[in-house]
């Protein structure tokens, strides 16, 4: 009898806990998916901060922000500053990242000048062929999707014409994977010439750690400057990298949500991959409302041949936006990663899975079986 009880207590404090996590994660995680945010004044622009970590989908999401023919997209312009500074850590760098992207908002491409060659054209722009205002005209002499034709037809145009055709734009956004923490922001929303919006894109940690294996090599000189070039083995890096892209994440998420100074109230989304993948359109169409920009036909007829294609992601695909299947490629992790690295970066990303929505694994046959749903779901 003594034994039923207790086992019967057993359940019953199972169900309240699972009750108050669900209620926990409806009145909080979906309170920071859906901002409200008015629209701009007219003749004012929009700028937005596409912000995420390597190997989350942000190149796609990117992309989506590209497509629209009001935005003006640079991607990672900060892989300049990144680059020219071996030795420097990111939290040394944060300062010139942020004063570079103010000048990037406001059309003035002066700062990024120190970071580039002597005599620099457009060519010279980290991934400039990403960007479709860089690939169109009044920039370009042909609207062109293809990189190569971009690259043949455009590459000498000089920085005072980029600088002229970003003034001709609604919508500046810069992708960035450069910021592990909200408070380095402030200065950007605060300034009164500059109506900005972060978007704050997030994938599950097991999925990254998955493709960041796949793409170490492209991401060595990024990962010691996350670690801030501590001596770390081999065999723990990438794990110590998924530390910190776990923690900036929670903290980033927990200062936009839970406890907002008054600049970024309504000025913060919080995005899942996940999402993403698994209903594209409804989830970009939000996005689109967020960034004040209205969805195209073209842009919806690009998503859902990127979304439903053939391909399923890789190594040489690193950086690249290919036609994908993309809840396919999304689930990709659970049949290739080894669970006992799964195991670990749930030890190490746990607070971060719990508060955006990612479900634990215990067991291998729990990771495998695809039916089982390891997502919260978000607000229909």
């Amino acid at each position: 009898m003594i034994l039923r009880c207790r086992f019967s207590t057993l359940i019953l404090l199972g169900v309240l806990q699972g009750a108050a996590v669900v209620l926990f994660y409806d009145r909080f995680w979906c309170a920071g998916i859906r901002p409200h945010l008015s629209p701009p004044p007219e003749g004012r622009k929009v700028h937005v901060l596409l912000l995420s970590s390597w190997r989350s989908g942000s190149s796609f999401l990117g992309q989506v922000f590209s497509q629209h023919p009001s935005v003006f997209y640079l991607m990672e312009p900060a892989w300049h500053i990144w680059a020219g500074n071996h030795r420097s850590g990111a939290k040394s760098l944060r300062v010139p990242v942020r004063d570079m992207l103010r000048g990037l908002y406001k059309c003035d491409f002066s700062l990024i000048r120190g970071y580039l060659p002597g005599n620099p054209h457009l060519s010279s722009l980290f991934m400039w062929t990403r960007s479709r205002a860089l690939c169109s005209p009044p920039l370009c002499p042909v609207r062109s999707a293809n990189e190569s034709q971009c690259k043949q037809a455009c590459h000498f145009a000089s920085l005072d014409r980029v600088r002229d055709a970003c003034a001709t734009y609604t919508h500046v956004v810069l992708k960035e994977t450069r910021f592990f923490e909200m408070e380095s922001l402030y200065p950007l929303l605060q300034d009164p010439d500059l109506d900005l919006r972060v978007v704050h894109l997030v994938r599950d940690p097991r999925a990254v750690m998955r493709s960041r294996e796949e793409s170490a090599y492209l991401l060595d000189g990024d990962s010691a400057k996350v670690l801030e070039h501590r001596n770390v083995s081999a065999a723990d890096r990438q794990y110590e990298v998924m530390r910190e892209i776990c923690r900036s994440h929670l903290e980033i998420y927990e200062r936009g949500v839970f406890d907002p100074p008054p600049i970024l109230e309504g000025r913060y989304k919080l995005v899942r991959y996940e999402d993403v993948a698994r209903n594209p359109l409804t989830e970009l169409n939000n996005i689109y409302e967020f960034a004040g920009l209205k969805m195209t036909s073209e842009v919806e007829e690009w998503v859902q041949r990127m979304t439903h294609g053939p391909g399923k992601g890789g190594e040489n695909e690193a950086f690249r936006v290919t036609s994908r299947d993309a809840a396919e490629v999304s689930q990709a992790w659970r049949t290739v990663l080894k669970h006992s690295k799964v195991r670990r970066v749930q030890e190490l990303c746990k607070g971060a899975m719990l508060l955006l929505g990612y479900r634990m694994v215990n067991r291998e046959e729990e990771q495998t079986k695809l039916d089982i749903d390891l997502l919260y779901p978000g607000l229909p």
